[in-house]
């Protein structure tokens, strides 16, 4: 069989110029091998004497048997382009391989001897006999002479060793595959960088967090996704660590970081890096993951544990840090702080006959009102049900202390809209002073609530200091 023009293989028709046998070829090219190459009426296959020795882009090769080891040997050389595959012959017409050649515009013949007639005119083309037939060993020679045939033991051998590499191959591709997967699906982001700071890996987790796509972020520089200073100083970590091999980054799981997005938004982020040597090169693998939400549930959680869910205000714990400090700030500089413990007044009325809801409403509002009476140096706390309590910092005289639990007993005045209904709170304070009364913030809370009581058995709606109350106990001694 002839071969001009055709690099890929083609096969002959059955009808017309091959009569009485299978081979195929694409109808494209039917009329001009009919044209170029005379036939035998037996429909052996004669070239012209003017056809020229055909050339391929890879080794030529004839495979006979399409069976199991014959379509085997055909996968493996389709994807090997120093091997071109001129055909392939099997007394089954519809045998894996011939269909798989088929499908390939690859020379098909259910005759050995038409298939070896169809090589001929291939320079050191190389017959592959998977078939039974030790015949075709002898029909070779006579068309090749001495050019060597691969069959019995040796092809079996060679048979075996294809079928062997290509569940290798199989296996590696079904790997790779499976790690292509792995780090094209996984949540966290995969960056991969050779040792001079380049970007060489980007998958999809990446570019969600940082808002690049893959192909702008290979080749750019990994420092581009870092705010300064480290931005500019990154070259200069990579270079000595690459001098020195000391690092304060690479085997550490989990250190948080802060990363910049493609619209230069700052964000928290866990970064674990390490060191990976492939082919005699250095790159360096970061696992990232955007730790944003978690940052906000953190800070919430911490927000809770120290403001009132309420009425966000300090709660107890926090309270007494503050007041624990106000009083060695005040104890270092000799100045004068106020402790004021507020308990409203008709607030379990509203409460018991307007729901929890309502009552629940009253306490925000309060909290507004009291917010905005004392000055922003000041601290106010709600440390349970309609209890609050202030820290008035360098506060002078007692006078300055009673003015603003006067005006936190005037902030009150108004009343509130709760549920079409007017209602109306007062307010009780007990003023304890440092160090006038104690020099420990517990001791002064302490205080003031005993003076808040004295303040309520006076008429309510108003304010006594804790020396009052001592005061008032001798007298009724």
């Amino acid at each position: 069989m002839a071969a001009a023009g055709l690099r890929s293989g083609r096969g002959l028709e059955a009808s017309g110029c091959a009569q009485g046998s299978r081979e195929t070829h694409p109808g494209t090219t039917f009329r001009k091998i009919c044209k170029n190459h005379a036939f035998r009426s037996s429909g052996h296959f004669v070239p012209d004497r003017h056809m020229a020795i055909q050339r391929t882009q890879g080794y030529p090769v004839l495979i006979i048997g399409a069976g199991r080891g014959g379509t085997a040997l055909l996968e493996m050389f389709l994807t090997d382009s120093l091997v071109h595959v001129v055909a392939i012959a099997d007394t089954d017409p519809d045998a894996p391989g011939m269909q798989l050649a088929r499908q390939h515009g690859i020379w098909t013949f259910t005759d050995a001897v038409k298939a070896l007639q169809s090589c001929r005119d291939y320079p050191d083309c190389i017959v592959y006999n998977l078939s039974h037939d030790d015949s075709i060993a002898d029909e070779a020679f006579k068309l090749f002479g001495d050019r060597r045939v691969a069959s019995g033991t040796e092809v079996k051998l060679f048979w075996q060793m294809v079928t062997n590499l290509k569940q290798v191959k199989d296996e590696l591709e079904r790997s790779q595959l499976q790690l292509q997967s792995i780090i094209h699906n996984v949540m966290d982001g995969i960056i991969t960088i050779n040792e001079r700071g380049g970007i060489e890996g980007f998958n999809p987790a990446a570019e969600s967090i940082f808002g690049y796509t893959q192909q702008e972020a290979l080749g750019m520089n990994v420092s581009m996704l870092m705010p300064e200073p480290d931005r500019s100083s990154h070259d200069g970590y990579l270079n000595r660590y690459l001098s020195t091999g000391r690092s304060e980054v690479l085997g550490i799981r989990g250190r948080e970081v802060v990363a910049v997005r493609r619209n230069g938004e700052e964000f928290p982020m866990e970064l674990s890096a390490s060191e990976m040597r492939l082919g005699g090169r250095r790159y360096f693998i970061g696992i990232v993951r955007d730790i944003t939400e978690r940052k906000r549930a953190e800070q919430k959680i911490a927000h809770l544990a120290h403001y009132d869910y309420l009425t966000d205000l300090p709660n107890r714990a926090l309270f007494l840090d503050i007041l624990n400090h106000s009083v060695l700030l005040a104890k270092r500089n000799k100045l004068r702080v106020a402790v004021l413990f507020l308990d409203l007044d008709g607030f379990k009325k509203i409460n018991d006959t307007l729901g929890h809801d309502a009552g629940d409403f009253l306490l925000k509002h309060v909290s507004k009102r009291f917010r905005a009476t004392v000055r922003s140096a000041d601290t106010v706390a709600r440390v349970g049900g309609d209890e609050f309590i202030f820290v008035l910092d360098n506060i002078g005289s007692n006078d300055n202390a009673r003015n603003v639990a006067n005006k936190l007993i005037a902030a009150l005045e108004a009343p509130f809209d709760i549920k079409g209904e007017s209602c109306r709170v007062g307010a009780s304070i007990g003023i304890a002073i440092y160090p006038q009364d104690a020099e420990e913030a517990g001791e002064l809370v302490r205080q003031a609530d005993e003076a808040m009581y004295l303040a309520k058995q006076s008429g309510k709606n108003n304010c006594k200091f804790y020396r009052e109350m001592i005061q008032a106990r001798q007298g009724q001694a």
